[in-house]
């Protein structure tokens, strides 16, 4: 059997597949543990610089395998034990993307409903083909989508969230690019290069910039003002101690390109 989870690099740019396309790339406990593994294995890699997420087939991801959910109903305990388990591991799984010390890149090119849209709120930066549809729309067949809410948000407005929530209705490429879901929608056929143009760009800067950044970005958000400036300007403190950010401004005020050590 192939793996649920393919990975490519491309210099310094992981770009990590979703492989199950019979099944719609559903968030199997297996394909939460493959992805879980896949995360694990980049974050200790510091020749990465830039993480693409993709899949294989029509959909990205279609959320949770529910036949799977629907079998473990046979279990003593009508399953609550199981559907615990699935999701704290999905949980444990999605926070992994904002811990990794790269940024992640989701490269959607179908559909991605319920936990496949949590999938895509929880990269730090999504790019879609034009047209595609996203929902969270598990209460159509009577399951609120109360884990996917958690990042859906965080990444648009919540009254945009509560509807999406409620009625179950789907929304369009474009207006997931408004609401801040996606960063670029592209034609179909410029997704891939899009999305590598852009992760090449991330992974051309300096990655203990970046690193210290991304870890920084996220510690703000959860903070009060005062707090987050504290964050801000440790991290910024810290960053300027770079022997390699020396160089960068020496360069900028030389009007040269920057020598990094090592890059």
């Amino acid at each position: 059997m192939e793996a649920l989870v393919l990975r490519q690099n491309q210099g310094h740019v992981a770009r990590l597949v979703l492989n199950s396309p019979a099944n719609y790339n559903a968030l199997s406990q297996e394909m939460i543990a493959a992805l879980s593994a896949a995360f694990t294995q980049i974050a200790g890699d510091d020749t990465v610089r830039a993480v693409i997420l993709a899949a294989h087939g029509k959909a990205f991801c279609a959320g949770h395998d529910l036949r799977q959910m629907q079998a473990a109903r046979s279990a003593d305990d009508g399953g609550r034990a199981a559907y615990a388990d699935l999701f704290s591991s999905c949980a444990r799984m999605m926070q992994m993307i904002p811990a990794l010390p790269q940024p992640v890149i989701a490269e959607v090119q179908g559909i991605a409903t319920a936990a496949g849209c949590q999938l895509v709120a929880s990269c730090d930066l999504a790019v879609a083909a034009e047209g595609l549809r996203f929902g969270v729309n598990g209460v159509n067949i009577g399951l609120f989508c109360s884990t996917p809410m958690v990042a859906l948000s965080r990444a648009i407005p919540a009254k945009a969230a509560f509807e999406m929530l409620t009625t179950g209705d789907f929304i369009l490429s474009d207006r997931a690019l408004q609401l801040g879901l996606l960063n670029r929608v592209l034609p179909a056929d410029q997704l891939s290069d899009g999305t590598m143009e852009m992760a090449q760009q991330i992974a051309s800067k300096l990655p203990e910039a970046v690193r210290m950044g991304k870890r920084a970005f996220y510690e703000q958000l959860r903070q009060g003002l005062d707090a987050a400036y504290q964050t801000g300007g440790d991290a910024i403190c810290a960053n300027m101690m770079l022997p390699d950010t020396d160089e960068g401004i020496t360069a900028f005020l030389e009007k040269r390109p920057p020598r990094w050590a090592g890059h």
